[in-house]
């Protein structure tokens, strides 16, 4: 079979902390059609997100301890990759993002029309009445409207954990360079834009319940600011007064190796 007609391998990571009663759900109501496997990487739970994992057959690996999210998600891709995926999807095992969605969100890569897709939570507008906390909603968009300005870009927002990346992605970002904590998220975004790879985004309905994950004031004000941060950095090296290795391609620096 030519690389033309074969299937894409579309593996979806579950970057999993004390998921127990929400797994099961997430994972019935993923597109078995679609999907070719599920890694969940288990960052230290204290609940049954391993005996549930074990009961539903997924391919599993275990942090001896609570490293942060970043750093589970390294895991994820770094697993993925080494599983030889053409497609890596984020699905967050809380079942805030809805999995029903793997096909419209792998669909602009398969099409050849964007390397990276985020499931935007504010494409259509809904957010709030979804449930989002204002608190959140406010800062969302004043972040976004900074990063679209530095970026050069006019996305909806940089913020969900509903995310899907083509293979090259992964295998050019120095993503194992980002920190281990939330802020991951947007570093790698930040990467992948500096790598100039393509960024679309397609509308994604989210729950807001009390099993869903969701950090506090306090935390997301911390986040902000780490956002701002990557930010700055990321200007520094763009122009050049400032240059970061964590910016880099790494296919572009393998190439220089004599």
């Amino acid at each position: 079979m030519s690389d033309e007609a074969r299937k894409p391998k579309v593996v979806v990571v579950m970057p999993a902390y004390n998921a127990g009663r929400t797994l099961r759900m997430t994972y019935e109501e993923l597109p078995k059609d679609t999907v070719s496997m599920v890694i969940l990487v288990d960052d230290g739970s204290t609940d049954a997100t391993l005996d549930i994992a074990r009961q539903l057959g997924l391919e599993i690996f275990v942090h001896n301890r609570n490293y942060g999210y970043g750093a589970n998600q390294k895991t994820c891709y770094a697993e993925a990759l080494r599983a030889g995926a053409d497609i890596v999807v984020m699905v967050h095992p809380d079942y805030q993002y809805d999995p029903r969605l793997v096909p419209q969100i792998i669909e602009p890569i398969l099409r050849g029309e964007a390397d990276v897709v985020l499931g935007s939570r504010l494409k259509t507008g809904s957010a709030l009445r979804q449930g989002m906390p204002w608190w959140k909603y406010v800062p969302n968009r004043l972040l976004t409207a900074v990063e679209n300005w530095v970026f050069g870009l006019r996305l909806s927002e940089y913020h969900t954990g509903y995310r899907a990346f083509r293979r090259e992605v992964l295998e050019t970002v120095n993503f194992g360079a980002n920190a281990d904590g939330f802020v991951f998220d947007q570093e790698i975004i930040a990467q992948v834009v500096a790598t100039r790879f393509r960024i679309a985004e397609i509308a994604v309905p989210t729950r807001y319940f009390p099993e869903a994950s969701s950090a506090g004031f306090v935390a997301s004000t911390i986040y902000g600011l780490r956002i701002l941060a990557v930010l700055f950095w990321y200007t520094l090296h763009r122009r050049g007064l400032r240059r970061s290795r964590r910016f880099d391609s790494l296919r572009a620096r393998y190439t220089r190796l004599p």
